[in-house]
């Protein structure tokens, strides 16, 4: 039997009739077309099984309502059920059979009055989007178990559309959720080319690119797609990088899509179903194992109906053709003929198959929604069906609630489903999981079947792990990236970090940029090289300074210690000795009291040594220029000398005392120089301080060296002056070349010119005045007399006063 859109498949008659549009057959045959005639009615073939059920499963509901004495009593229930052909134009006209209740849907007149109370169908959302903007007009009620396109929630364009599955708005988020979960950030997509595919597509693509999901590719399959469009797509499939297929396809274009996949080869891909086509027990076959074996999508939840058995109406014959292929009519000879004792127990099919009821449960649900609601107006004289099919709220006999939100949608709920193979080796659909919209959110979506391990890997670039940051790759999608490592003190610790996060102040990143670790400690440490060399120096200029005195003090009534201030000598002596040993207090690290004890004791030992030599000039000279002899230079000279060193020390202890009260120098971790290590330093406090005291021990070395200077001219045999001045010039040198160095130096640097800008001009102050010295007393002691202390010059004039 071939169906029409334009007349009643099965039909029935009752107090009440329920409307029905189901794509029993799938193909329309093509007809002639002329401007004189008529057209031709559609005629369309080709028995969908799966939809023949669907109209089985509300026969039967029908049945089972007019058999109840509680739902509708004393009423009868008919049906009139029409062939949508799974296209929008057999829809239109079927809507309009339905409503009009002519044989001919375009007739010159019209009944008046709609002939269904209540419309179930249809099975496609572009169908049925028609069928509910026709029936809207007339207010009547469309009650779809299979359309899912989030557009029917609608309310404004769809005010009296109703569904018993949920809307795609949950599904295709649910599917976002389930890809990100196994950490597939990059995937391919197929979808129908009508309403329920590219809505449903549309809105995945949105959740997805939220759940940082990235879509290489968005094909589309048409219904009345060429073969050689299907291959394209699949070409398209199979050139992509994505292991990962979304396939948000109806019926009719899976199968389409699977037979170009199958002459194409195509495998290795993770296919993730919608819920059109992700328990169609026709699929899961030996012949497309190869390909979808491990398939994963939501499902409507499988339900049971009990009673619902073998169909029972006119078109068992165009059924059992179709089923067992054979013919009831003995003139075809190209196929075997019916004989009708076949075994329909034998055959598996999409309409023997009752084990996976989960959309004929639909059509069983909305039958008795319509039911609830003809109750519900015959019981208060309501006149609007729709308004009441709203507030429908009932319990099947299975326990399952059937009820609508304000948009007409159902419950949002799902079956999470994996194809898996059993014992025997066929592929069965295994519950996995679950998606429940009405949970809070991050709750909605639970896994207990699989381990997230499972599945392929589908990125379009590898994870960056921790230490790396994502960089995006201009022109690509942002799923497609490279790995730069982090920069200098940031660190990411996590895999595929957007962005690096800066180490707090104290802290620098690890060699692997995944952990802050604190900062190295940079000061002038006794352990390292430098500050080894730079203590062997200062102890060493110490103990030879140490030896100088003792070399004095064993030489101490020669006429060469004597002439040369003994006292003095011994005081310059000490102060040199802290010279040297005062570079060790700026060695180690830097703490409160060594800050402040460097620089003053520092500045004090300078001043004291530089005021030691000073007094030592002042005295050469006054000794040298006086006119009367020198032994009868006034003895209380000793005590100004003392006055002297005293005097030019305390006026430097002053400053340091003022310069400790006011701004002390303290510790200081130095994190702007360097930002990979933390210089500890001494700062200096107040600058000014600092500068003072060395501005002072400037002070000092300049008037030594410009009295030195004038007694440049002094005997020959005793050149203390002379020894002076070279003296001098090398601390000034020494301390003129340490102020840009100082400036410049970074870090621990600073410290090592300091040290050596005192070393330098210790050794310098030691070797010229004490080593010409210390050169007689050892190794020349016939020249350490009295005679030769006074030069020959004078000895000669003495000979020739005795002479006369």
């Amino acid at each position: 039997m071939l169906g029409s859109p334009e007349f009643p498949l099965l039909s029935k008659s009752g107090d009440i009739i329920i409307g029905g549009a189901f794509s029993v057959h799938s193909q329309i045959v093509a007809s002639s077309f002329s401007l004189s005639d008529a057209p031709d009615p559609l005629i369309c073939t080709r028995l969908n099984f799966r939809e023949f059920r669907f109209a089985q499963t509300m026969i039967f509901a029908i049945e089972e309502i007019n058999k109840s004495s509680s739902l509708l009593p004393n009423v009868s229930v008919g049906y009139k059920i029409f062939d949508s052909c799974g296209s929008t134009l057999p829809s239109t006209r079927a809507a309009m059979g339905l409503i009009n209740g002519q044989e001919r849907t375009f007739g010159n007149t019209c009944s008046g009055h709609s002939t269904v109370h209540a419309i179930v169908g249809t099975s496609e959302s572009s169908s049925t989007l028609v069928l509910s903007q026709i029936a809207g007009i007339f207010q009547i009620p469309v009650i779809s178990h299979f359309s899912t396109c989030a557009c029917l929630s609608n309310r404004k364009e769809h005010p009296s559309f109703f569904r018993t599955i949920p809307s795609d708005y949950y599904q295709s988020r649910a599917l976002a959720q389930l890809v990100k979960y196994f950490g597939w950030t990059w995937v391919g997509a197929v979808r129908s080319d009508n309403d329920y595919g590219n809505n449903g597509m549309a809105t995945f693509i949105e959740a997805a690119t939220k759940e940082g999901i990235c879509v290489e590719y968005s094909e589309a399959i048409a219904r009345t797609a060429s073969k050689e469009q299907v291959e394209r797509v699949v070409r398209v499939i199979s050139r992509g990088s994505a292991k990962v297929l979304i396939a948000f396809l109806s019926y009719d274009e899976m199968d389409a899509l699977l037979e170009a996949a199958l002459s194409q080869n195509l495998t290795g891909l993770q296919w993730v179903g919608s819920e059109s086509w992700i328990t169609a027990h026709h699929l899961a076959t030996m012949k497309y194992s190869g390909i979808l074996y491990g398939s994963i999508g939501f499902a409507i939840k499988k339900a049971k109906i009990v009673g619902f058995q073998d169909p029972q109406n006119h078109i068992l014959k165009e059924f059992w053709e179709e089923t067992f292929g054979c013919s009831f009519q003995s003139s075809l000879q190209e196929t075997k003929q019916c004989s009708g004792s076949e075994r329909l127990r034998d055959i598996k099919n999409p309409f023997t198959d009752v084990s996976e009821l989960r959309i004929s449960n639909n059509v069983y649900k909305a039958v008795y929604a319509v039911a609830h609601a003809m109750h519900s107006m015959l019981k208060c004289g309501e006149n609007k069906i729709f308004n009441l099919t709203l507030d429908v709220n009932f319990s099947l006999e299975s326990g399952e609630k059937v009820y609508f939100d304000e948009r007409g949608d159902p419950a949002a709920t799902y079956q999470l489903v994996n194809w898996q193979m059993n014992s025997a080796g066929d592929i069965v659909f295994v519950v996995v999981g679950s998606y429940d919209a009405s949970l809070q959110s991050g709750k909605e979506f639970t896994i207990n079947g699989l381990n997230i391990t499972w599945g392929p890997i589908s990125v379009c670039s590898e994870s960056c792990p921790p230490g790396f940051r994502q960089a995006m790759i201009k022109g690509k999608p942002i799923c497609c990236f490279s790995c730069i490592t982090c920069a200098a003190g940031e660190i990411s610790n996590s895999t595929n970090s957007a962005e690096c996060s800066p180490c707090p102040l104290e802290y620098w990143s690890n060699e692997d940029h995944n952990k802050c670790v604190p900062k190295v400690l940079e000061f002038l440490s006794y352990e390292e090289t430098m500050g080894t060399l730079l203590t062997a120096f200062s102890l060493f200029g110490a103990g030879l300074t140490l030896v100088v005195s003792f070399v004095f003090c064993w030489f101490r009534h020669t006429p060469l210690v004597k002439a040369s201030n003994s006292e003095l000598s011994f005081f310059l002596l000490f102060s040199l000795t802290l010279c040297f040993l005062c570079s060790l207090t700026f060695i180690g690290r830097p703490t409160d009291w060594s800050c402040m004890l460097r620089h003053v004791a520092f500045g004090i030992t300078f001043a004291l040594c530089i005021s030691c030599i000073l007094t030592k000039t002042i005295t050469v000279v006054i000794a040298f220029k006086a006119r009367t002899p020198v032994n009868t230079v006034p003895q209380c000279l000793a005590s100004y000398q003392r006055m002297g060193v005293v005097g030019g020390t305390f006026l430097q202890v002053l400053v340091c005392v003022v310069w400790l009260a006011l701004a002390p120098p303290f510790p200081h971790k130095n994190t702007i120089y360097a930002a990979e290590r933390i210089i500890l330093e001494c700062n200096l406090g107040s600058s000014i301080g600092f500068w003072v005291v060395l501005g002072y021990i400037g002070l000092l070395a300049v008037l030594c060296l410009i009295l030195a200077f004038l007694a440049r001219k002094l005997p020959d045999n005793f050149n203390e002056a002379k020894f002076i001045t070279f003296s001098m010039l090398i601390f000034s040198a020494v301390w003129v070349t340490f102020i840009p160095a100082y400036v410049s130096s970074p870090g621990k640097f600073t410290v090592a010119v300091e040290i050596f800008a005192i070393l330098a001009s210790s050794f310098g102050l030691l070797f010229c005045i004490f080593a010409p010295k210390c050169y007689i007393l050892l190794l020349k002691p016939e020249r350490n007399t009295k005679n030769h202390m006074m030069g020959r010059d004078l000895q000669k004039k003495k000979l020739s006063e005795n002479d006369k």
